[in-house]
């Protein structure tokens, strides 16, 4: 499966865009406002998808600063369709080496449409178990608290383990997840378990049944 395109220029700070009103100087804004864009055209045209990312931990009532991406979940067999509609809304799609997500930029920020999460292909059981959520007013479905910490605990490897990063959403989100299906899916891997006993120790969670 491959998305030939132009290859696009360097990224670059958000420019006004002919017929669009320009964004406020917020880099946080300027992702929501790509989020609501493709959110919107994805349920325009009937895709089944599912808002992910620090987006969606922000639509769960957390943290409104925003400084990475917009990430959207897709089912891998409509990655191409998916593709199609952004095109045709004059949005370029980009494939990179990964061959799980696809790339595009909205209003200038950069935006990944992915159908691999935690190391497994987006399933429609995950899309079902979204939460239909406001995203600065615009509804749209977004990864359960339950998923959402799911994938970000099974991001976790020797290589990549940046605890700070993700101790913030599990204090936001934490009456919102089943923390034993967290650690029945990825506890028994040494890094989200470390994470885990991190939760126990700072008080964010409670220790694990049967456990001092």
């Amino acid at each position: 499966m491959r998305h030939e395109s132009a290859p696009g220029p360097p990224h670059q700070p958000h420019e006004p865009v002919p017929g669009q009103p320009d964004l406020p100087h917020d880099r946080s804004q300027a992702i929501l406002e790509a989020a609501k864009e493709i959110g919107a055209l994805l349920k325009r045209a009937g895709h089944p998808f599912a808002l992910a990312g620090s987006v969606a931990v922000y639509a769960h009532g957390g943290s409104r600063y925003l400084q990475h991406d917009a990430d959207f979940c897709v089912l891998p067999d409509d990655a191409d369709t998916v593709a199609a509609t952004l095109g045709e809304a004059g949005l370029a799609v980009r494939t990179p080496p990964e061959d799980w997500l696809l790339k595009t930029t909205c209003r200038g920020q950069n935006v990944d449409i992915i159908f691999a999460l935690a190391h497994q292909p987006v399933t429609k059981d995950l899309l079902e178990r979204a939460h239909v959520l406001p995203v600065d007013s615009v509804l749209m479905p977004v990864l359960s608290p339950t998923d959402l910490i799911h994938s970000l605990l099974s991001a976790f490897s020797e290589h990549y383990c940046d605890f700070g990063a993700v101790l913030p959403v599990a204090r936001a989100v934490r009456e919102k997840v089943d923390w034993d299906e967290v650690r029945a899916a990825c506890g028994d891997q040494p890094m989200p378990a470390a994470f885990l006993f991190l939760l126990e120790r700072l008080n964010v969670i409670d220790p694990q049944e049967g456990q001092p």
